[in-house]
This record gives structure tokens, sequence and C-alpha cells, in this order.
């Protein structure tokens, strides 16, 4: 099953965005869905992360400006970007680990996913 992001695109310092992701058979089984991100040049890094029974995890980067949520109806993964600033440039990953209530804390990088999606890009202009 594949994760698909769509949401990103070019804005300004200070706006908000929000990124969706297309989770068929995630949001509302034993899964932990997340969101990492790639920034140019750089590490991947984890951003947000929901587990099945709804507990959010942020990085401190995303606390107090981004929030993560599901809704299990439409099987969809939400981040709400808000103040967004230069250094939240990046290629954002939705993302999926069979772990039931476990997510870790902080949300953890690339590779403790077991699935991702392609990738929706955010660049954020000061």
């Amino acid at each position: 099953v594949q994760l698909k992001e769509a949401g990103g695109g070019a804005a300004q310092s200070g706006v908000s965005l929000r990124l969706s992701c297309a989770a068929p058979g995630y949001t509302s089984s034993n899964y932990c869905m997340g969101w990492f991100r790639q920034p140019p040049g750089k590490e991947y890094e984890g951003v947000a992360a929901i587990s099945s029974d709804g507990t959010t995890r942020y990085a401190d980067s995303a606390k107090g400006r981004l929030t993560i949520s599901k809704d299990n109806a439409k099987n969809t993964l939400y981040l709400q970007m808000n103040s967004l600033k230069p250094e939240d440039t990046a290629m954002y990953y939705c993302a999926a680990r069979r772990s039931g209530t476990y997510c870790t804390n902080p949300p953890a990088p690339k590779y403790w996913w077991h699935y991702w999606g392609q990738g929706t890009q955010v660049t954020v202009s000061s």
C-alpha cells in the first residue's frame, strides 16, 4: 500500500501550509504514522508522529508550530505547519511503521519507519 503526500509548495515566512498524506489501511490500524523531512544538503530528521491511539510526538523544532493529526474515516494523515520559517525548507515524507501505540520520542528519521511516500517539497522564503 502506497503513501502519497500532497500540499507542499513555495511559501513566505510566517504563513501556513497543510500537508496531507493518503494512507489507506494505515490510519485506523496498528501503525505509528508520522512525518520526517530532509532539508537540502542535510540528513533526514524526524518531525512528528502519531500513534494508533492518537498520542502525538514532536521534534523540538516542531513544537508549538506544527501539528500532526489523522482522519481515520478519510484514511488521511495531516501536518499543519504554522508560522513557517526558512529552516522548514525540506522534502517532507509521510511514513508508517507497524508498532501499534508505540512511536519513538522524539520522532524518528527515515530508517526507523517501514513505509514512506515519495515526498512533497516545502520551500520557505524570508
